[in-house]
């Protein structure tokens, strides 16, 4: 379960992954973040983690899941590839998990957030 205090661990190792990965986005502050209405995402904890480390946020209307890259990008394409299949283990269920998002090519991640970018300005 993904409560606030996860949430933020989540952040603080996206947030090292960028500073290392694309420091630029970080110097320039250029970086802005995005993410849905989800309590743990609302919560005081996590707002003040934000602005804390001078992280900007893409806000998000309430009951807009057409707008969560995640609702429609890498989850449905992830669900495609693994519904129906049958695991023996957990540790099978996490190596696929982990394997199927990493075949995604860089060009349909430019897409989906083409595609975000539309459904933003409508």
């Amino acid at each position: 379960m993904v409560n606030r205090q996860v949430y933020q661990k989540v952040l603080a190792r996206l947030r090292d992954a960028v500073r290392r990965n694309r420091p630029e986005l970080c110097e320039n502050q250029t970086w802005v973040f995005h993410h849905d209405n989800a309590p743990a995402h609302a919560s005081l904890l996590i707002r003040s983690y934000l602005v804390k480390h001078q992280t900007s946020v893409v806000p998000h209307p309430p009951y807009s899941p057409d707008l969560a890259p995640a609702d429609f990008f890498p989850f449905p394409k992830l669900k495609l590839t693994l519904k129906g299949r049958r695991f023996q283990t957990i540790e099978e269920i996490q190596e696929n998990a982990i394997r199927e998002p990493r075949v995604i090519t860089e060009s349909a991640f430019q897409e989906a957030f083409q595609q975000w970018k539309k459904r933003w300005e409508q």
